[in-house]
């Protein structure tokens, strides 16, 4: 693993870390079950091939209706391999509408797509540096709940997920299937449910008043 790859995980691990921290008020959490398969030398060109299943949780912070960043921890079963397969990462998010959960009158929705970085491990190979990015669609469909579907690829800089590192002709030579080359590729395609969790008095001005008064008699 190059110096780069650890200072960009290094730097994934620590926005994870701190995402909670930020204002609840402005955060969305939310769990995923979906499907999650892999791309190689053994599976070439089938983006569904032998599909296992996987689940999702994640946290949301919105900077603006637009505009997201997302940590999530993501687990499944890698049926072609025979293997489990785990993700840390962080990714940002653009809504291509102005999108919340924050249900008015009426309903919002929108297409949106993410990237970011993950640091992943299957129990057959050990830890490794990924890219997910993905493309997916967002409705609220109560005040506060939201409904989700995306899919995904995750790109790998490892060769180990199938243990077979290059296809080879009759004469040794390294042959090209498709155009992901020789390094191992992963998706995930899933159905999430969203949900916000804050004080609801958070936003109130005779809560912001009282808390006021209580920093003045403690002077």
């Amino acid at each position: 693993m190059t110096r780069g790859m650890r200072r960009t995980i290094i730097i994934t691990i620590l926005i994870i870390m701190a995402l909670p921290a930020l204002p609840q008020r402005t955060a969305d959490y939310g769990i995923s079950g979906g499907m999650i398969t892999y791309l190689g030398e053994q599976n070439p060109l089938n983006a569904f091939f032998r599909p296992g299943p996987a689940a999702q949780f994640f946290y949301r912070y919105n900077f603006n209706p637009r505009q997201a960043v997302r940590a999530n921890l993501l687990g499944g079963y890698m049926t072609p391999l025979g293997s489990f397969a785990g993700e840390l990462g962080a990714t940002y998010e653009f809504n291509f509408f102005p999108y919340s959960t924050f249900r008015s009158r009426r309903v919002d929705y929108t297409p949106y797509i993410a990237g970011g970085a993950a640091l992943s491990v299957m129990s057959k190979a050990g830890p490794f540096f990924s890219v997910p990015f993905s493309a997916g669609f967002k409705v609220n469909v109560a005040d506060h709940i939201g409904v989700e579907i995306e899919y995904g690829y995750r790109k790998t800089f490892t060769d180990k997920l199938d243990g077979q590192y290059e296809i080879t002709d009759p004469g040794g030579e390294p042959v090209d299937h498709s155009t992901i080359h020789n390094n191992d590729w992963y998706s995930f395609m899933g159905v999430s449910v969203t949900w916000k969790m804050y004080n609801r008095l958070a936003g109130c001005p005779a809560f912001a008043e009282m808390g006021k008064d209580k920093n003045r008699k403690r002077r």
